[in-house]
């Protein structure tokens, strides 16, 4: 099974944690299968769907990160306190308090308290990963409304 586990993975470590997440799984089946060792197709397969799991999770997230890095790498005025009175952050802090407020929460705990999802998300009383789609989001709607304000400006 480790020896599938590395062949469907990129490395030894990521191939462990498959290992160890597939026999989870098949743990969990013992009951219905009258506590009967699992058969080894079974434990292949689901190896295989677990392996197919981790790489499409792991596809959508590059993806976001990619968005999130992009947005990120812009002109980040109103992370800079010196530029208080810059009509690009007086913009965006208008548009961060026009956010839902779940999403402004999630923005700001990360963005101004330097909060970790995991810490976001105990504060908020919500998951980590409910904590960073918020974050997400907000990021995503921010930057949407931000192009369209520059489309507007630059005519």
């Amino acid at each position: 099974l480790l020896a599938y586990a590395r062949a469907r993975c990129n490395d030894a470590q990521e191939a462990e944690d498959l290992l160890q997440d597939a026999l989870i799984k098949l743990w969990g089946y013992q009951k219905e299968r009258e506590y009967r060792p699992p058969d080894l197709p079974l434990a292949f397969s689901v190896m295989r769907y677990l392996a197919l799991d981790r790489g499409r999770r792991k596809g959508r997230r590059e993806k976001r990160d990619q968005k999130i890095i992009q947005f990120q790498s812009g002109e980040d005025h109103w992370l800079d306190p010196t530029l208080e009175d810059a009509e690009e952050a007086k913009l965006l802090r208008k548009e961060v308090e026009a956010l839902p407020d779940k999403l402004r929460e999630a923005l700001t705990l990360k963005i101004w308290g330097g909060l970790t999802f995991a810490e976001i998300g105990s504060v908020l009383k919500i998951s980590h990963n409910t904590a960073a789609s918020r974050y997400r989001y907000a990021l995503e709607q921010l930057q949407q409304k931000l192009n369209y304000l520059k489309t507007i400006k630059n005519g």
